[in-house]
């Protein structure tokens, strides 16, 4: 199962992706999570993992898999039956500002029925996660709600 949400922010890249690395702040912009705790180191590297609860679905650990700098980052958890990979990328807009794009696979023999349980409040939090990552890296260029410098 796949799950994506695209936002467009009205930040550059490096702007948003200040806001998107600075995973232990995201509970100020999103109320999909109440805690994202470093296991290992709050830098986003390869390897780190983060405790993160959230709101009707528990904690989780994530494992960071992949980075590129300034682009994308990749992280996963596992549990019993499905293996949940959560991606984050970043990419200039051609009008200006940056194009966000987040999203879930999940594979697995139960991915299928917790697709069907889970589905709806997944793709809501995501599209409340890639408006929080539009606000707050639209915050750090300085742009208020309104769209106004």
């Amino acid at each position: 199962m796949r799950y994506e949400q695209t936002a467009a922010a009205a930040a550059s890249t490096a702007q948003a992706w200040t806001a998107l690395t600075e995973v232990t702040d995201w509970p100020n912009w999103t109320t999909t999570m109440t805690a994202v705790e470093p296991l290992d180191d709050a830098r986003l590297r390869p390897g780190d993992r983060y405790k993160i609860r959230q709101p009707s679905l528990g904690v989780m650990v994530w494992r960071v898999t992949e980075l590129r700098a300034g682009e994308s980052f990749v992280w996963e958890t596992r549990s019993p039956g499905v293996r949940t990979v959560g991606f984050h990328r970043l990419a200039a807009d051609p009008g200006g500002g940056t194009l966000i794009t987040i999203g879930l696979d999940q594979t697995g023999p139960l991915a299928g029925l917790v697709g069907l349980l889970l589905g709806r409040r997944i793709r809501a939090y995501l599209k409340r996660e890639a408006a929080g990552l539009k606000a707050a890296s639209e915050a750090a260029a300085g742009v208020n709600p309104s769209g106004a410098a």
